[in-house]
């Protein structure tokens, strides 16, 4: 069984930054590409960010691209997304993910384990 631990939410103001954490168990974290997703109250889940096995391939969300970066450390098992010049829009439940090794990434369908999610608040 795959658990996946975020942490570093917390309420900040318009254009701080944040890092948040993603603390992974087992032995084959680096065999997965891993995801952020965030959810806004009353919207859908939406993707934010993904990053390949190696971490030399990283894809975002236009809406953030420039603003955030995702990062991973193989060897504690861990990923990251440092999030700069944070907007009120930036408002959600932060999801960390483990993907599916299949062709899609945007999808929450293309991931098959979930974090239990880091409250991140941007005050204007």
């Amino acid at each position: 069984q795959v658990q996946l631990v975020e942490s570093g939410g917390g309420l900040v103001q318009a254009g701080d930054s944040l890092r948040l954490s993603c603390a992974a168990s087992g032995r084959t974290f680096s065999s997965y590409g891993m995801g952020w997703f965030r959810q806004a109250p009353g919207k859908e889940r939406e993707f934010v960010a993904r990053i390949s096995r190696s971490g030399d391939i990283t894809y975002y969300a236009d809406s953030v691209k420039g603003r955030f970066t995702i990062s991973r450390d193989n060897a504690k098992n861990t990923i990251y997304l440092q999030m700069n010049s944070l907007k009120p829009e930036d408002t959600a439940v932060y999801y960390c993910a483990r993907g599916r090794n299949i062709v899609g990434i945007r999808s929450p369908h293309d991931y098959d384990y979930w974090g239990q999610g880091t409250q991140v608040t941007v005050s204007s």
